[in-house]
Protein backbone atom coordinates (compact mmCIF):
# COMPACT_ATOMS: atom_id res chain seq x y z
CA UNK A 1 0.00 0.00 0.00
CA UNK A 2 1.34 3.44 -0.93
CA UNK A 3 2.13 5.75 1.98
CA UNK A 4 1.16 9.39 2.17
CA UNK A 5 2.13 11.69 5.01
CA UNK A 6 0.17 14.89 5.61
CA UNK A 7 1.66 17.79 7.58
CA UNK A 8 -1.05 19.54 9.60
CA UNK A 9 -4.60 18.64 10.60
CA UNK A 10 -6.52 21.80 9.73
CA UNK A 11 -9.66 21.49 7.60
CA UNK A 12 -7.68 21.04 4.37
CA UNK A 13 -5.37 18.42 5.89
CA UNK A 14 -8.32 16.48 7.35
CA UNK A 15 -10.16 16.62 4.03
CA UNK A 16 -7.10 15.42 2.08
CA UNK A 17 -6.55 12.62 4.63
CA UNK A 18 -10.10 11.30 4.20
CA UNK A 19 -9.98 11.41 0.39
CA UNK A 20 -6.54 9.73 0.24
CA UNK A 21 -7.68 6.97 2.60
CA UNK A 22 -10.78 6.44 0.47
CA UNK A 23 -8.46 6.09 -2.54
CA UNK A 24 -6.74 3.18 -0.78
CA UNK A 25 -3.60 4.86 0.55
CA UNK A 26 -1.99 4.39 3.95
CA UNK A 27 -2.43 7.84 5.46
CA UNK A 28 -0.47 9.40 8.32
CA UNK A 29 -1.23 12.90 9.65
CA UNK A 30 1.44 14.76 11.65
CA UNK A 31 0.24 17.64 13.84
CA UNK A 32 2.50 19.86 15.95
CA UNK A 33 -0.31 20.78 18.36
CA UNK A 34 -1.97 18.46 20.86
CA UNK A 35 -5.33 18.30 19.04
CA UNK A 36 -6.58 18.37 15.44
CA UNK A 37 -8.18 21.38 13.77
CA UNK A 38 -5.34 23.83 13.10
CA UNK A 39 -6.74 27.33 13.54
CA UNK A 40 -10.12 25.80 14.44
CA UNK A 41 -8.87 24.50 17.78
CA UNK A 42 -10.85 24.51 21.00
CA UNK A 43 -10.14 26.47 24.18
CA UNK A 44 -11.79 25.13 27.33
CA UNK A 45 -11.38 27.09 30.57
CA UNK A 46 -13.48 27.75 33.68
CA UNK A 47 -16.48 25.94 32.21
CA UNK A 48 -16.37 27.95 28.96
CA UNK A 49 -15.81 26.36 25.54
CA UNK A 50 -14.41 28.75 22.92
CA UNK A 51 -13.93 28.09 19.21
CA UNK A 52 -10.50 29.66 18.71
CA UNK A 53 -10.82 30.30 14.98
CA UNK A 54 -13.68 30.20 12.45
CA UNK A 55 -17.11 31.05 13.87
CA UNK A 56 -19.29 31.49 10.75
CA UNK A 57 -20.92 28.42 9.18
CA UNK A 58 -21.74 29.35 5.59
CA UNK A 59 -22.25 27.24 2.45
CA UNK A 60 -23.81 24.23 4.22
CA UNK A 61 -23.95 22.38 0.90
CA UNK A 62 -20.14 22.17 0.76
CA UNK A 63 -20.05 20.36 4.12
CA UNK A 64 -22.94 18.09 3.12
CA UNK A 65 -21.21 17.23 -0.13
CA UNK A 66 -17.96 16.41 1.70
CA UNK A 67 -19.63 13.88 4.00
CA UNK A 68 -21.77 12.50 1.13
CA UNK A 69 -18.53 11.58 -0.67
CA UNK A 70 -18.03 8.98 2.07
CA UNK A 71 -21.63 7.76 2.30
CA UNK A 72 -22.29 9.97 5.34
CA UNK A 73 -24.46 12.95 6.20
CA UNK A 74 -23.76 16.02 8.32
CA UNK A 75 -26.51 14.86 10.71
CA UNK A 76 -24.52 11.68 11.39
CA UNK A 77 -22.12 13.93 13.30
CA UNK A 78 -23.75 17.20 14.37
CA UNK A 79 -26.99 19.16 14.28
CA UNK A 80 -27.31 22.49 12.46
CA UNK A 81 -29.48 25.43 13.39
CA UNK A 82 -30.14 28.33 11.04
CA UNK A 83 -29.68 31.65 12.80
CA UNK A 84 -32.46 34.20 12.51
CA UNK A 85 -31.63 37.06 12.44
CA UNK A 86 -28.46 36.00 10.65
CA UNK A 87 -26.50 38.80 12.34
CA UNK A 88 -26.74 42.38 13.57
CA UNK A 89 -24.85 45.40 12.22
CA UNK A 90 -24.21 48.49 14.33
CA UNK A 91 -23.84 51.65 12.23
CA UNK A 92 -22.76 55.02 13.66
CA UNK A 93 -26.39 56.11 14.11
CA UNK A 94 -28.47 52.94 14.43
CA UNK A 95 -28.41 49.15 14.04
CA UNK A 96 -29.84 46.66 11.58
CA UNK A 97 -30.82 43.02 12.19
CA UNK A 98 -30.44 40.99 9.02
CA UNK A 99 -33.41 38.60 8.73
CA UNK A 100 -32.96 35.06 7.47
CA UNK A 101 -36.15 35.38 5.41
CA UNK A 102 -35.38 36.79 1.97
CA UNK A 103 -38.65 38.71 1.57
CA UNK A 104 -38.15 40.33 4.96
CA UNK A 105 -34.65 41.35 3.86
CA UNK A 106 -36.04 42.85 0.64
CA UNK A 107 -38.43 44.97 2.71
CA UNK A 108 -35.51 46.12 4.86
CA UNK A 109 -33.55 47.10 1.72
CA UNK A 110 -36.59 48.89 0.27
CA UNK A 111 -37.09 50.84 3.50
CA UNK A 112 -33.41 51.89 3.45
CA UNK A 113 -33.31 52.80 -0.25
CA UNK A 114 -36.50 52.90 -2.38
CA UNK A 115 -36.18 50.62 -5.41
CA UNK A 116 -33.43 48.51 -3.86
CA UNK A 117 -35.73 45.52 -3.21
CA UNK A 118 -36.11 44.86 -6.95
CA UNK A 119 -32.42 45.62 -7.42
CA UNK A 120 -31.59 42.99 -4.78
CA UNK A 121 -33.48 40.39 -6.86
CA UNK A 122 -31.34 41.23 -9.89
CA UNK A 123 -28.14 41.25 -7.83
CA UNK A 124 -28.97 37.88 -6.25
CA UNK A 125 -29.84 36.32 -9.61
CA UNK A 126 -26.34 37.19 -10.85
CA UNK A 127 -24.79 36.04 -7.57
CA UNK A 128 -26.63 32.68 -7.84
CA UNK A 129 -25.05 32.05 -11.26
CA UNK A 130 -21.60 32.91 -9.89
CA UNK A 131 -22.13 30.64 -6.90
CA UNK A 132 -23.23 27.75 -9.10
CA UNK A 133 -20.25 28.06 -11.46
CA UNK A 134 -17.77 29.21 -8.82
CA UNK A 135 -18.43 26.55 -6.18
CA UNK A 136 -19.24 23.67 -8.52
CA UNK A 137 -16.58 24.35 -11.16
CA UNK A 138 -13.95 27.03 -10.51
CA UNK A 139 -12.91 26.06 -6.98
CA UNK A 140 -12.44 22.44 -8.03
CA UNK A 141 -9.76 23.37 -10.57
CA UNK A 142 -6.24 22.46 -9.40
CA UNK A 143 -4.77 25.65 -10.87
CA UNK A 144 -1.96 23.84 -12.68
CA UNK A 145 -2.68 25.18 -16.16
CA UNK A 146 -4.83 27.78 -17.91
CA UNK A 147 -6.17 24.94 -20.08
CA UNK A 148 -8.25 23.81 -17.09
CA UNK A 149 -10.40 26.88 -17.73
CA UNK A 150 -10.93 26.08 -21.42
CA UNK A 151 -14.42 24.91 -20.57
CA UNK A 152 -17.13 26.17 -22.92
CA UNK A 153 -19.51 27.07 -20.10
CA UNK A 154 -16.77 29.05 -18.34
CA UNK A 155 -15.65 30.77 -21.54
CA UNK A 156 -19.25 31.54 -22.50
CA UNK A 157 -20.02 32.85 -19.01
CA UNK A 158 -16.80 34.78 -18.37
CA UNK A 159 -18.57 38.15 -18.62
CA UNK A 160 -21.39 36.96 -16.37
CA UNK A 161 -18.77 35.81 -13.84
CA UNK A 162 -17.56 39.40 -13.61
CA UNK A 163 -13.91 38.51 -13.01
CA UNK A 164 -12.50 41.81 -14.18
CA UNK A 165 -14.72 44.21 -12.22
CA UNK A 166 -14.33 44.70 -8.49
CA UNK A 167 -17.03 43.82 -5.98
CA UNK A 168 -17.03 47.50 -4.94
CA UNK A 169 -17.90 48.61 -8.50
CA UNK A 170 -20.44 45.81 -8.84
CA UNK A 171 -22.27 46.65 -5.60
CA UNK A 172 -22.08 50.39 -6.37
CA UNK A 173 -23.75 49.81 -9.74
CA UNK A 174 -26.80 48.34 -7.97
CA UNK A 175 -27.07 50.24 -4.69
CA UNK A 176 -26.41 53.82 -3.65
CA UNK A 177 -27.06 53.84 0.11
CA UNK A 178 -23.76 53.48 2.04
CA UNK A 179 -25.28 51.03 4.55
CA UNK A 180 -26.48 48.67 1.84
CA UNK A 181 -23.14 48.90 0.09
CA UNK A 182 -21.20 48.06 3.25
CA UNK A 183 -23.60 45.23 4.02
CA UNK A 184 -22.94 43.66 0.62
CA UNK A 185 -19.21 44.37 0.66
CA UNK A 186 -18.56 42.92 4.11
CA UNK A 187 -18.59 39.17 3.20
CA UNK A 188 -15.52 39.61 0.99
CA UNK A 189 -13.55 40.67 4.07
CA UNK A 190 -13.53 36.90 4.77
CA UNK A 191 -11.53 36.58 1.54
CA UNK A 192 -8.85 38.88 2.85
CA UNK A 193 -8.88 41.87 0.51
CA UNK A 194 -10.54 45.26 0.17
CA UNK A 195 -13.77 45.30 -1.88
CA UNK A 196 -12.06 47.44 -4.54
CA UNK A 197 -9.36 44.75 -4.99
CA UNK A 198 -11.65 41.72 -4.95
CA UNK A 199 -13.18 40.45 -8.23
CA UNK A 200 -16.95 40.89 -8.50
CA UNK A 201 -17.12 37.12 -9.03
CA UNK A 202 -17.16 36.96 -5.24
CA UNK A 203 -20.66 38.37 -4.98
CA UNK A 204 -21.22 34.61 -4.78
CA UNK A 205 -20.47 35.22 -1.08
CA UNK A 206 -23.60 37.39 -0.91
CA UNK A 207 -25.59 34.47 -2.29
CA UNK A 208 -24.07 32.26 0.42
CA UNK A 209 -24.92 34.82 3.09
CA UNK A 210 -28.43 35.85 2.02
CA UNK A 211 -29.91 32.82 0.26
CA UNK A 212 -28.07 29.88 1.84
CA UNK A 213 -28.00 31.37 5.31
CA UNK A 214 -25.89 31.57 8.44
CA UNK A 215 -25.89 28.36 10.46
CA UNK A 216 -24.52 27.06 13.74
CA UNK A 217 -23.44 23.49 14.52
CA UNK A 218 -24.68 22.65 18.05
CA UNK A 219 -21.65 22.34 20.32
CA UNK A 220 -19.67 24.83 18.23
CA UNK A 221 -17.52 24.90 15.10
CA UNK A 222 -15.16 22.32 16.59
CA UNK A 223 -17.90 19.74 15.94
CA UNK A 224 -16.84 19.88 12.27
CA UNK A 225 -13.23 19.10 13.23
CA UNK A 226 -14.38 16.25 15.51
CA UNK A 227 -16.59 14.88 12.71
CA UNK A 228 -13.86 14.99 10.07
CA UNK A 229 -11.30 13.45 12.45
CA UNK A 230 -13.75 10.68 13.36
CA UNK A 231 -14.45 9.98 9.67
CA UNK A 232 -10.72 9.93 8.85
CA UNK A 233 -10.01 7.45 11.67
CA UNK A 234 -12.90 5.28 10.49
CA UNK A 235 -11.19 5.22 7.08
CA UNK A 236 -7.93 4.08 8.70
CA UNK A 237 -6.02 7.39 8.94
CA UNK A 238 -3.37 7.44 11.68
CA UNK A 239 -2.84 10.67 13.63
CA UNK A 240 0.31 11.66 15.50
CA UNK A 241 -0.09 14.73 17.70
CA UNK A 242 2.60 16.89 19.33
CA UNK A 243 4.79 16.11 16.31
CA UNK A 244 6.50 19.15 14.77
CA UNK A 245 7.99 18.34 11.36
CA UNK A 246 11.57 19.64 11.27
CA UNK A 247 12.72 18.37 7.87
CA UNK A 248 11.53 16.81 4.62
CA UNK A 249 14.32 14.58 3.33
CA UNK A 250 14.61 14.78 -0.45
CA UNK A 251 16.65 12.47 -2.67
CA UNK A 252 17.10 13.46 -6.34
CA UNK A 253 13.97 15.58 -6.32
CA UNK A 254 11.81 13.03 -4.51
CA UNK A 255 10.63 13.42 -0.90
CA UNK A 256 11.40 10.19 0.94
CA UNK A 257 11.05 10.84 4.65
CA UNK A 258 9.83 13.34 7.24
CA UNK A 259 11.67 14.01 10.48
CA UNK A 260 9.68 15.20 13.49
CA UNK A 261 10.46 16.35 16.99
CA UNK A 262 7.88 15.82 19.71
CA UNK A 263 6.52 18.98 21.29
CA UNK A 264 5.23 17.36 24.50
CA UNK A 265 8.43 18.13 26.39
CA UNK A 266 10.26 14.88 25.60
CA UNK A 267 11.93 16.18 22.40
CA UNK A 268 11.89 12.71 20.84
CA UNK A 269 12.94 12.47 17.18
CA UNK A 270 10.79 10.35 14.85
CA UNK A 271 11.03 9.39 11.17
CA UNK A 272 8.14 8.77 8.80
CA UNK A 273 8.69 7.26 5.34
CA UNK A 274 6.49 8.54 2.52
CA UNK A 275 5.74 7.87 -1.15
CA UNK A 276 3.95 11.25 -1.34
CA UNK A 277 3.83 14.22 1.04
CA UNK A 278 1.05 16.81 1.42
CA UNK A 279 1.84 20.09 3.16
CA UNK A 280 -1.34 21.10 4.94
CA UNK A 281 0.52 23.42 7.31
CA UNK A 282 1.70 26.92 6.36
CA UNK A 283 3.02 26.73 2.76
CA UNK A 284 5.72 29.37 3.31
CA UNK A 285 6.99 27.64 6.46
CA UNK A 286 7.20 24.25 4.75
CA UNK A 287 9.05 25.74 1.77
CA UNK A 288 11.53 27.85 3.72
CA UNK A 289 12.08 25.76 6.86
CA UNK A 290 11.64 22.11 5.92
CA UNK A 291 13.28 22.07 2.47
CA UNK A 292 16.81 22.90 1.37
CA UNK A 293 16.96 26.10 -0.76
CA UNK A 294 17.51 24.11 -3.96
CA UNK A 295 14.15 22.40 -3.44
CA UNK A 296 12.13 25.56 -2.76
CA UNK A 297 9.70 26.58 -5.53
CA UNK A 298 9.49 30.26 -4.61
CA UNK A 299 12.00 32.92 -3.63
CA UNK A 300 11.91 35.18 -0.57
CA UNK A 301 11.17 38.05 -2.96
CA UNK A 302 8.14 36.18 -4.33
CA UNK A 303 6.73 35.58 -0.84
CA UNK A 304 7.26 39.15 0.25
CA UNK A 305 5.29 40.39 -2.76
CA UNK A 306 2.23 38.29 -1.88
CA UNK A 307 -0.80 40.23 -0.67
CA UNK A 308 -1.77 38.59 2.59
CA UNK A 309 -5.22 38.42 4.12
CA UNK A 310 -5.43 40.09 7.52
CA UNK A 311 -4.34 38.78 10.84
CA UNK A 312 -6.65 39.16 13.83
CA UNK A 313 -6.61 40.47 17.35
CA UNK A 314 -8.90 38.10 19.24
CA UNK A 315 -10.31 37.99 22.75
CA UNK A 316 -11.99 34.99 24.38
CA UNK A 317 -14.12 36.35 27.23
CA UNK A 318 -16.30 34.56 29.79
CA UNK A 319 -18.96 36.38 31.81
CA UNK A 320 -20.71 35.34 35.01
CA UNK A 321 -24.02 36.86 33.89
CA UNK A 322 -26.38 36.75 30.91
CA UNK A 323 -26.65 39.70 28.54
CA UNK A 324 -29.90 40.99 27.10
CA UNK A 325 -30.53 42.00 23.51
CA UNK A 326 -27.44 40.37 21.96
CA UNK A 327 -27.32 38.15 18.88
CA UNK A 328 -25.04 35.26 17.99
CA UNK A 329 -23.13 37.40 15.43
CA UNK A 330 -22.68 41.17 15.65
CA UNK A 331 -20.67 43.48 13.36
CA UNK A 332 -19.57 46.88 14.61
CA UNK A 333 -19.45 49.12 11.55
CA UNK A 334 -19.80 52.20 13.75
CA UNK A 335 -16.51 53.72 12.52
CA UNK A 336 -15.00 54.36 9.07
CA UNK A 337 -14.79 51.27 6.85
CA UNK A 338 -12.29 53.05 4.58
CA UNK A 339 -9.83 54.21 7.24
CA UNK A 340 -9.59 50.79 8.89
CA UNK A 341 -9.29 49.14 5.47
CA UNK A 342 -6.33 51.35 4.56
CA UNK A 343 -4.68 50.56 7.90
CA UNK A 344 -4.87 46.85 7.01
CA UNK A 345 -3.89 46.92 3.33
CA UNK A 346 -2.59 50.25 2.04
CA UNK A 347 -0.54 51.57 4.93
CA UNK A 348 -0.29 48.65 7.40
CA UNK A 349 -0.41 49.75 11.02
CA UNK A 350 -2.29 48.99 14.22
CA UNK A 351 -5.75 50.53 13.61
CA UNK A 352 -6.73 53.92 15.02
CA UNK A 353 -10.46 53.15 15.41
CA UNK A 354 -11.15 49.55 14.36
CA UNK A 355 -14.24 47.85 13.06
CA UNK A 356 -14.80 44.67 15.05
CA UNK A 357 -16.96 41.59 15.30
CA UNK A 358 -18.50 39.85 18.33
CA UNK A 359 -19.70 36.26 18.49
CA UNK A 360 -21.92 35.24 21.42
CA UNK A 361 -22.55 31.53 20.80
CA UNK A 362 -24.04 31.06 24.28
CA UNK A 363 -27.25 32.81 23.13
CA UNK A 364 -27.77 29.82 20.79
CA UNK A 365 -25.99 27.04 22.67
CA UNK A 366 -26.16 26.64 26.46
CA UNK A 367 -23.30 24.11 26.47
CA UNK A 368 -20.54 26.64 25.69
CA UNK A 369 -20.83 28.60 28.96
CA UNK A 370 -21.60 27.72 32.59
CA UNK A 371 -25.24 28.15 33.64
CA UNK A 372 -26.02 31.84 33.97
CA UNK A 373 -22.87 32.82 32.04
CA UNK A 374 -22.11 34.20 28.60
CA UNK A 375 -19.40 33.27 26.08
CA UNK A 376 -17.99 36.19 24.04
CA UNK A 377 -15.49 36.14 21.18
CA UNK A 378 -14.21 39.53 19.94
CA UNK A 379 -12.29 39.91 16.67
CA UNK A 380 -10.49 42.96 15.28
CA UNK A 381 -9.01 42.46 11.78
CA UNK A 382 -5.43 43.82 11.66
CA UNK A 383 -2.68 43.86 9.03
CA UNK A 384 -0.48 40.77 8.77
CA UNK A 385 3.17 41.22 9.72
CA UNK A 386 2.68 43.95 12.34
CA UNK A 387 5.33 44.34 15.04
CA UNK A 388 4.74 45.43 18.63
CA UNK A 389 2.09 42.84 19.49
CA UNK A 390 2.26 43.33 23.29
CA UNK A 391 -0.18 42.63 26.13
CA UNK A 392 -0.31 46.37 26.84
CA UNK A 393 -1.40 47.09 23.26
CA UNK A 394 -3.96 44.28 23.38
CA UNK A 395 -5.42 45.64 26.63
CA UNK A 396 -5.75 49.12 25.11
CA UNK A 397 -7.74 47.74 22.17
CA UNK A 398 -9.88 45.60 24.44
CA UNK A 399 -10.79 48.64 26.55
CA UNK A 400 -11.67 50.54 23.38
CA UNK A 401 -13.97 47.94 21.83
CA UNK A 402 -15.52 46.85 25.13
CA UNK A 403 -16.59 50.45 25.81
CA UNK A 404 -18.25 50.57 22.38
CA UNK A 405 -19.90 47.19 22.97
CA UNK A 406 -21.24 48.30 26.37
CA UNK A 407 -22.42 51.60 24.95
CA UNK A 408 -24.31 50.10 22.01
CA UNK A 409 -25.84 47.18 23.95
CA UNK A 410 -26.65 49.46 26.89
CA UNK A 411 -25.31 47.20 29.62
CA UNK A 412 -22.16 46.74 31.66
CA UNK A 413 -19.86 43.85 30.78
CA UNK A 414 -16.52 44.64 32.40
CA UNK A 415 -17.68 43.90 35.95
CA UNK A 416 -18.92 40.44 34.89
CA UNK A 417 -15.69 39.18 33.24
CA UNK A 418 -14.45 36.00 34.94
CA UNK A 419 -12.18 34.77 32.12
CA UNK A 420 -10.23 36.59 29.39
CA UNK A 421 -7.53 35.50 26.96
CA UNK A 422 -6.13 37.46 24.01
CA UNK A 423 -4.61 36.06 20.83
CA UNK A 424 -2.93 37.85 17.92
CA UNK A 425 -0.10 38.07 15.36
CA UNK A 426 2.66 36.57 17.52
CA UNK A 427 0.41 33.67 18.59
CA UNK A 428 -0.49 32.84 14.97
CA UNK A 429 3.24 32.68 14.21
CA UNK A 430 4.04 30.53 17.24
CA UNK A 431 1.13 28.08 17.07
CA UNK A 432 0.73 27.71 13.29
CA UNK A 433 4.04 28.97 11.82
CA UNK A 434 1.74 31.41 10.07
CA UNK A 435 3.47 33.54 7.41
CA UNK A 436 3.53 37.13 8.73
CA UNK A 437 1.10 36.00 11.43
CA UNK A 438 -1.81 35.98 8.95
CA UNK A 439 -5.13 34.55 10.12
CA UNK A 440 -6.84 33.80 6.79
CA UNK A 441 -4.15 33.01 4.23
CA UNK A 442 -3.60 34.69 0.89
CA UNK A 443 -5.86 37.55 -0.17
CA UNK A 444 -8.20 36.64 -3.05
CA UNK A 445 -7.19 39.44 -5.41
CA UNK A 446 -7.39 39.06 -9.21
CA UNK A 447 -3.60 38.62 -9.42
CA UNK A 448 -3.74 35.85 -6.79
CA UNK A 449 -6.53 33.77 -8.30
CA UNK A 450 -6.35 30.19 -9.64
CA UNK A 451 -3.08 29.64 -11.56
CA UNK A 452 -1.65 32.83 -10.02
CA UNK A 453 -1.62 31.35 -6.50
CA UNK A 454 1.32 29.31 -5.13
CA UNK A 455 0.88 25.95 -6.89
CA UNK A 456 -0.61 22.93 -5.16
CA UNK A 457 2.33 20.89 -6.52
CA UNK A 458 5.97 21.65 -5.80
CA UNK A 459 8.00 22.70 -8.85
CA UNK A 460 11.18 21.10 -7.45
CA UNK A 461 10.00 18.01 -5.52
CA UNK A 462 7.88 15.77 -7.73
CA UNK A 463 5.90 14.06 -4.95
CA UNK A 464 5.33 17.07 -2.68
CA UNK A 465 1.90 18.70 -2.79
CA UNK A 466 0.19 21.49 -0.85
CA UNK A 467 -3.30 22.15 0.41
CA UNK A 468 -4.96 24.89 2.42
CA UNK A 469 -5.35 28.64 2.49
CA UNK A 470 -2.11 29.65 0.73
CA UNK A 471 -2.90 27.62 -2.38
CA UNK A 472 -6.05 26.84 -4.43
CA UNK A 473 -8.88 27.60 -4.04
CA UNK A 474 -8.17 30.03 -1.15
CA UNK A 475 -9.15 31.12 2.37
CA UNK A 476 -12.20 30.04 4.33
CA UNK A 477 -13.53 26.78 5.77
CA UNK A 478 -15.58 25.56 2.74
CA UNK A 479 -12.66 26.27 0.32
CA UNK A 480 -10.33 24.37 2.67
CA UNK A 481 -12.54 21.27 2.51
CA UNK A 482 -12.50 21.57 -1.28
CA UNK A 483 -8.72 22.16 -1.30
CA UNK A 484 -8.16 18.77 0.36
CA UNK A 485 -10.32 17.04 -2.24
CA UNK A 486 -8.63 18.83 -5.16
CA UNK A 487 -5.11 17.88 -4.05
CA UNK A 488 -6.15 14.27 -3.40
CA UNK A 489 -7.53 13.98 -6.95
CA UNK A 490 -4.29 15.36 -8.39
CA UNK A 491 -2.21 12.84 -6.42
CA UNK A 492 -4.40 9.92 -7.47
CA UNK A 493 -4.15 11.13 -11.10
CA UNK A 494 -0.32 11.21 -10.99
CA UNK A 495 0.47 8.37 -8.56
CA UNK A 496 -2.50 6.03 -8.82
Amino acid sequence: MKKIVIIGSGFAGLSAAAFMAKAGWEVTVLEKNATPGGRARLLQENGFTFDMGPSWYWMPGVFERFFNCFGKKVTDYYQLQRLDPSYRVYWPDDSMDIPADYNALKLLFEKTEPGSGAMLDKFMQEAAYKYEVGINKLVHKPGQSLLEFADWELVKGVLKLDVFNSIKQHVGKHFKHPKLRELLEFPVLFLGALPQDTPALYSLMNYADIKLGTWYPQGGMYQIVAAMTSLAKELGVKFYFNQAVTEIKVDKGIATQLITQSTDGLSTIHQFDADVVIGGADYHFIETNLLLPKYQSYTAKYWNKRVMAPSSLLYYVGLNKKLSNVLHHTLFFDVSFDIHGKEIYTDPKWPSAPLFYVCTPSVTDATVAPEGGENLFFLIPVASGLEGDTETLRDQYFDQILARFENRTGQSVRDAIVYKKSYSVSDFKRDYHSFKGNAYGLANTLMQTAVLKPGLRSKKVSNLFYTGQLTVPGPGVPPSLISGEVVAKEIVKHFG
